[in-house]
């Protein structure tokens, strides 16, 4: 299994599955970033992207990108989605000449409200069991114009997941932000909320001459 993936900003790929039919080359502005290539139970493929285990370079790219998008909306509030979004929200934030920004969480504390949760599942997740959560020690901060950010939009569970966490309190974003857009699957999860992302890659097939 390779371990090179997302660790540097090419310039001599082909963008597309790579010949070794283990790797997928994204387009990224006039640079490719190498992908792994990982089948789904149901057969399909992805080219998933984690970013706290991305170089820092290009983690640097990404939230570089996504804060020119993301600039368009004048965000008051950074929103981060648990657990990778929360890396590339910070950087997004301090990026935006935020203070801070609010990371939503997993992990139940004992001051928690489960009035203010909602059930979470993921493409890239087997099974559930995981529940959203704001902390109400964050509720007041929520206010203005909220930008959610989270790593990868796939299938759009746990972006629609969000958007209900963040509908108990009244908030709706004017813009989500993720590096990488997978598939199409996440669109009719959003409505007319702006998505922006830093690339997008799509679902794969394989066939018999190999993943396309």
């Amino acid at each position: 299994m390779r371990t090179d993936v997302w660790q540097k900003l090419h310039t001599e790929l082909t963008p597309g599955v790579q010949p070794d039919q283990e790797t997928y080359a994204v387009p990224f502005g006039d640079h490719q970033i190498l992908l792994p290539i990982r089948q789904l139970p149901d057969g399909r493929g992805v080219a998933p992207l984690i970013v706290n285990q991305a170089s820092f370079p290009v983690l640097d790219a990404l939230a570089d990108a996504l804060t020119e998008r993301l600039k368009l909306h004048e965000p008051d509030i950074i929103v981060g989605v648990p657990t990778l979004g929360l890396t590339l929200a910070e950087q997004v934030a301090r990026r935006l000449g935020h203070p801070r920004m609010v990371p939503l969480g997993t992990s139940r504390k004992f001051w928690y409200d489960d009035a203010l949760s909602v059930d979470l599942k993921s493409i890239t997740t087997p099974g559930g069991g995981k529940r959203l959560y704001v902390d109400p020690r964050m509720r007041p901060l929520l206010t203005g114009r909220v930008a959610l950010i989270d790593d990868v939009l796939s299938t759009g569970a746990s972006i629609a997941a969000t958007l209900r966490l963040l509908q108990l309190i009244d908030v709706t974003p004017v813009a989500i932000g993720a590096a990488m857009l997978q598939g199409e699957g996440w669109r009719e999860r959003t409505g007319d909320i702006p998505v922006e992302g830093a690339f997008a890659t799509p679902i794969l097939t394989r066939t018999s001459e190999g993943w396309t």
